[in-house]
């Protein structure tokens, strides 16, 4: 077996595994690598990190560089901010993708930069998708990270609090990049347009749709202004003539990361506070970004018992009959279903008070372990059992009057505890007038 060769890590990440080590001539290289900002100044839409008063900024100034994690979406400009800060600091540069990278990878690049520490230089080291390296490769930057070998700049887009190792947040500071505004991303239009020399063939409708398009994205908006510039276009085009051009941007949207849990997290938020409009907003995004529905039903079916309750019994029914009618009718006819048990429960009166019952329930039954129910509610199967005193004593509510006898059903041991407090709204007023009137008999009948 021939023996692999060395991997290319030193200079930048595009270069990182590319058959030509040789850079791309200027002309040739894609538009977002021409465009790529030569100083940190030049960076648009991150300001609260590279502005005088930002962490950067502050780090440049002293020239002194801590480890740090960018946490950011994609095309935010995490890549372009480690490179350019190790040309402001004057410290070496290498870069490798966990994507591409193993172990041995790592050890050459450890090895190199200690090399270069013992001659007086330090070297920052950029790891791309970080998150991808498991616990225990994490864990191998630990002692280079606090012995000083590599200054760590690790990019990642997802949740640095669910992905990397408490140990390695520790030791490097996590740093947020926005998410680029429209007037972030027209401002990388316009530097396209000077970089090309002419304006985009679009009407000002459609240059709107297609930063909207981006979807906060610097590098797909900067790779789908280079395809209009490549085309012929005899006339600007408007947003029907853009949407046939280009292919459409699907929403960010991971179902098993973190933009799976923001979303459904918002949803239910709303739905708490009885906000339809924003409720149906979120349902739909995740919808259309390719939702299980069924997954959004069993969320809803958890909302109607956590956050409406008894406060309108009809919550939970709505639920189980929009799944009955997705089963039935599939997508897309099945999505009207769920849409309007989401407004159901949007709109419905509000109560925890179901929840909170059970949970306090749930923690006194633990606490008070196995406590013998009083005799007088159970059965005397047995002879023995009666002789005992199982079932003495009990009065058949159905034979009182009221239907209610007022007997006490909690062990001996125990005092009578209120779990259940309904609230004054919707259904559960009617059930707190009961509970009222029920106290008063019980009050009355034990004298």
């Amino acid at each position: 077996m021939a023996a692999r060769p060395p991997p290319a890590y030193i200079g930048r990440p595009m270069d990182l595994f590319a058959p030509d080590p040789a850079p791309l001539a200027p002309d040739t290289a894609p538009l977002a690598d021409r465009l790529r900002p030569a100083a940190l100044s030049d960076v648009i839409g991150q300001d609260h990190l590279i502005g005088a008063d930002g962490a950067i900024g502050r780090m440049v100034a002293a020239g002194r560089m801590s480890s740090m994690i960018l946490w950011g979406p994609p095309g935010t400009g995490k890549t372009t901010i480690a490179r350019l800060l190790a040309d402001a600091v004057g410290l070496r540069y290498a870069a490798v993708s966990a994507v591409f990278s193993g172990v041995a990878d790592l050890k050459k690049i450890f090895a190199e930069a200690r090399d270069h520490r013992r001659l007086g230089q330090r070297t920052l080291l950029f790891v791309d998708e970080i998150h991808r390296f498991n616990r225990a490769q994490q864990d191998g930057f630990l002692p280079y990270v606090e012995d000083g070998t590599v200054v760590l700049v690790g990019a990642t887009t997802e949740n640095p609090s669910f992905e990397l190792n408490a140990a390695l947040m520790s030791r490097a500071q996590v740093l947020i990049l926005n998410r680029l505004d429209a007037a972030a991303l027209d401002r990388l239009l316009v530097r396209a347009e000077d970089a090309e020399g002419r304006p985009l063939p679009l009407r000002p409708d459609a240059r709107a749709a297609l930063i909207a398009s981006a979807d906060g994205d610097g590098r797909f908006l900067l790779n789908e202004a280079e395809t209009l510039f490549g085309i012929a276009i005899a006339e600007p085009l408007d947003p029907a003539g853009l949407a046939a051009l280009l292919h459409r941007r699907m929403a960010v949207y991971d179902k098993d990361r973190e933009g799976h849990y923001n979303l459904i997290s918002a949803l239910h938020k709303a739905v708490r506070g009885s906000d339809p409009q924003a409720a149906l907003y979120y349902l739909a995004r995740m919808l259309v970004a390719g939702e299980e529905p069924l997954f959004l039903l069993r969320r809803l079916v958890r909302m109607a018992s956590e956050d409406i309750g008894l406060a309108d019994p009809q919550a939970l029914v709505q639920c189980l009959a929009a799944k009955d009618s997705y089963d039935f009718l599939g997508s897309p006819e099945g999505e009207l279903a769920i849409a309007n048990a989401c407004l159901y429960l949007a709109t419905a009166p509000k109560s925890n008070a179901g929840y909170v019952a059970w949970k306090a329930a749930a923690r006194t039954a633990k606490d008070t372990g196995s406590l013998m129910p009083p005799k007088l509610i159970l059965n005397g199967s047995t002879k023995l059992m009666k002789d005992v005193g199982y079932g003495s004593g009990y009065h058949y509510d159905h034979d009182q009057p009221d239907a209610f006898s007022g007997d006490d059903y909690w062990p001996e041991e125990m005092t009578p505890q209120t779990f259940y407090e309904p609230t004054p709204r919707g259904f559960e007023a009617k059930i707190a007038e009961r509970l009222a009137h029920w106290d008063r008999l019980r009050q009355t009948r034990r004298g």
